[in-house]
């Protein structure tokens, strides 16, 4: 399904952001779906106005970027959005994967941030998105989360972050491993501010945006049944030598252990978002 989900956009080397609120997620018309989970077959447009939740087990699909800002704000104005890899270690095939991406999703890498509304309150949100490049953290990823805290410092304003990645991004190597303690130290800096992160862990959210930022926020919500976690379950048996809890990297059971402060359906995150920051006394 992931692969159908393309942003429609025009015109990428003059594209500065705020056309990313008119993406259309194309889908042909009378297409059907099978629920990844249960297999119910469902008609597209009625997973659409369902917030893309199945009605028969209530498996959460991934979601596009734009289908993400649309369901939560009310406002948003994307800022740094036009930021690309220099392709550090000039790895094969990776500017052309890059550019790709960035013409069919109409975004130039696996995170966008903005200043938004939600439910009158302002905030700086920031959004990733697994289908480019599984939401791979590398330094325009790294750099982006960084600017909005600090600009989320500036302005006064709680930052709200969906964050979904695989982890860190092979094509660049060591450069991808230092946005952990460059996100984690932005994170820090925000915090001893005494700004406020919510932080809400999407499926799915692994490696190291899992060891840096996504746990670090002062409350931490997550989508029902997402994966989360470091490595994968093979490596963390073969290390550890002995059959693992069945689900132990999803969020019911991160929840169970105390990494997880709530779990909220989707059609009660925005409410949710916004109580939250009521009891914050976080007002535009």
């Amino acid at each position: 399904m992931f692969n159908k989900l393309k942003g429609r956009k025009e015109k990428v080397d003059s594209y500065k952001g705020h056309e990313i609120l008119e993406t259309k997620v194309e889908v042909p018309d009378g297409m059907f779906e099978k629920c990844p989970h249960c297999g119910h077959v469902v008609e597209t447009s009625k997973l659409q106005h369902n917030a893309w939740v199945c009605d028969q087990c209530n498996y959460h699909y991934r979601l596009h970027i734009a289908q993400r800002i649309h369901l939560i704000f009310d406002e948003f104005k994307i800022f740094n959005h036009i930021l690309k890899s220099k392709d550090p270690l000039n790895f094969p095939g990776y500017q052309t994967k890059l550019n790709g991406l960035s013409e069919s999703l109409g975004v130039y890498d696996a995170v966008v941030c903005g200043e938004a509304v939600l439910d009158g309150r302002a905030v700086i949100g920031v959004v990733m998105d697994t289908n480019f490049m599984m939401g791979s953290m590398g330094s325009v990823v790294g750099e982006k989360i960084t600017r909005a805290f600090e600009r989320a410092h500036h302005q006064k304003k709680p930052l709200i972050l969906f964050s979904a990645s695989g982890g860190a991004r092979m094509q660049e190597g060591i450069i991808s491993l230092m946005q952990m303690a460059k996100t984690s130290g932005a994170v820090g800096n925000f915090s001893k501010k005494g700004g406020l992160f919510i932080n809400v862990l999407t499926d799915p959210t692994t490696g190291g945006v899992t060891a840096s930022f996504a746990m670090l926020a002062d409350i931490i919500l997550a989508e029902p049944g997402a994966l989360i976690g470091f490595a994968g379950p093979r490596v963390i048996k073969q290390t550890m030598q002995k059959d693992l809890p069945e689900g132990f990297q999803r969020a019911e059971f991160l929840q169970e252990k105390g990494f997880v402060d709530k779990i909220v359906p989707r059609h009660d995150l925005k409410r949710t978002l916004s109580q939250l920051l009521a009891f914050h006394e976080v007002k535009s």
